[in-house]
């Protein structure tokens, strides 16, 4: 137990550029003072003295602002930063070289006995204000976007963001594609640009596949009856001036301001 302490404050200087030394943060850093009393807690509800274990956790709580189940398993190098309002369940498990920040819930759904809260793998981080809910994983290395409410597994290697939780969208061609209409229409689709995925922008981006086909379509048939001789006048389209788009738009708003 006490190599695990020493692990959990050592870490500290690796994810907190503000911590400049060891007495500094035994003496002034709650998430140490919370991870510390929880193993000893959780140390006293294994070997069964129940009550007492409790007590020390609500002691601990008293005094840090976090709220740590005796009965919960945590991993080596957990971190905590700020840590007030921090909620950890029962039956919450957590792996090595966890991060969480303040306000994070690991909740249950459910008054029925038996596992209710997550559990997180190893390397995860959970941002401020995050709620997971429900005996669910959150599998190693996943991100968990601040203010996030998750109620579904989390792949690994994987950010999530929203409510509910959903992951980010990656950049790939068919983004390329959107990005291109969005432009020629005068329209950014902000909610889905490289960092975030939105309900509204999931819709914005069907639309600006399909006018994207229709686009490559038509080309070709100007093409080939051009080919056959039909005669077209090629002029530039005129730009969509739609007042909701241009609303919508940050750089529009930007110059407005």
């Amino acid at each position: 137990m006490f190599s695990r302490i020493k692990e959990d404050i050592s870490c500290v200087f690796d994810r907190d550029p503000a911590a400049r030394n060891t007495f500094e943060v035994l003496t002034t850093y709650p998430g140490v003072h919370a991870i510390i009393m929880h193993r000893f807690s959780h140390a006293l509800s294994k070997k069964g003295f129940k009550w007492l274990a409790r007590v020390l956790s609500n002691v601990a709580r008293l005094f840090t602002g976090i709220e740590i189940h005796p009965s919960a398993v945590i991993g080596r190098r957990f971190f905590i930063d700020h840590g007030m309002g921090i909620v950890i369940g029962e039956t919450a498990e957590i792996g090595d070289d966890c991060s969480l920040y303040h306000g994070v819930t690991l909740g249950g759904t459910s008054w029925s006995p038996g596992k209710r809260h997550p559990t997180l793998g190893n390397n995860v981080v959970v941002g401020a204000g995050a709620k997971i809910l429900g005996p669910i994983m959150i599998n190693d290395g996943a991100r968990v976007g601040s203010n996030a409410v998750v109620v579904k597994e989390v792949p690994a290697d994987t950010t999530v963001v929203g409510v509910p939780a959903r992951e980010v969208i990656k950049s790939d061609i068919t983004q390329e594609n959107r990005d291109k209409i969005a432009e020629k229409m005068g329209f950014d689709a902000y909610g889905a640009t490289q960092d975030m995925t939105d309900p509204v922008a999931k819709t914005v981006n069907r639309m600006l596949d399909h006018i994207h086909k229709m686009d490559e379509r038509m080309n070709k048939m100007c093409k080939q009856m051009q080919h056959l001789g039909g005669e077209f006048d090629f002029e530039p389209l005129p730009e969509l001036k739609n007042a909701e788009l241009s609303e919508c738009n940050p750089e529009s708003q930007k110059e407005k301001t």
